[in-house]
């Protein structure tokens, strides 16, 4: 495969659910495209499924994952045809899907919010998120879930934008998780801030406004160690 880079729309508009983009390399059950909106499985968050489709031919997209130098790999289920290398085509990603996948991983973000421990882990699928925290302390379901119904009826404004690695060695009180680090050495890093609320480093995709999160309330507690507690959250479908 060749050496370029995937540009990615996803990084400025997660809202975007179709490109038009040229067909890098094929091989087998991947597709490498130019430019992409399916975002790859990174930071909790899962790959994009959906369809690319070009004259004559339509593959379907089980997951999308980062390969070699920048590349994004759109993995095929295997069944159907395989766009020649050079052909143009069009991708476009499961909507719904990707949109949970949106509200969760902002209300994740308000959950941190409002529980201010470090956090060692995480997952976001379109039915239930989780974060776990470095905590020994309980949790309280219902101030919690007061609390981020007040955060989302507050409409705050959900934005992104990029910093230098320096800046952020500057400022390590950006950085929240504890058993994973922003990658650095690209230049710039970047941060999602959601308006007077939460700010840092996430390369993941959100929403534009915390009303846009819906109705979210926390599920199941669970105890991982003396000092690691799962909490998970569940969002009104």
């Amino acid at each position: 495969m060749e050496t370029e880079v995937t540009e990615q729309f996803f990084r400025e508009n997660a809202y975007q659910k179709q490109c038009s983009a040229n067909v890098i390399a094929s091989k087998e059950n991947v597709i490498v495209l130019d430019k992409t909106v399916f975002y790859p499985l990174g930071g909790g968050q899962p790959g994009d499924t959906g369809k690319i489709e070009w004259p004559g031919g339509i593959a379907t997209v089980v997951d999308t994952r980062y390969g070699e130098d920048g590349m994004i790999n759109h993995l095929i289920d295997g069944q159907g045809q395989i766009p020649a290398q050079g052909t143009t085509v069009t991708a476009h990603i499961d909507w719904e899907r990707r949109y949970k996948h949106m509200r969760m991983h902002t209300a994740l973000h308000l959950l941190g919010s409002i529980l201010q421990y470090g956090v060692t882990g995480g997952n976001i699928s379109a039915k239930k998120s989780r974060l776990d925290f470095d905590m020994e302390d309980t949790v309280d379901k219902e101030s919690v879930n007061n609390q981020l119904s007040k955060l989302v009826a507050a409409n705050h404004q959900v934005t992104c934008r990029w910093i230098s690695d320096e800046e952020l060695h500057s400022q390590p009180e950006l950085v929240r998780t504890m058993s994973v680090q922003p990658p650095k050495g690209a230049g710039n890093i970047r941060l999602l801030e959601i308006e007077g609320v939460d700010l840092q480093p996430c390369g993941g995709t959100h929403v534009r406004s915390t009303a846009e999160v819906g109705n979210v309330r926390v599920g199941k507690v669970e105890k991982k160690g003396r000092r690691n507690r799962r909490v998970s959250i569940l969002l009104d479908q």
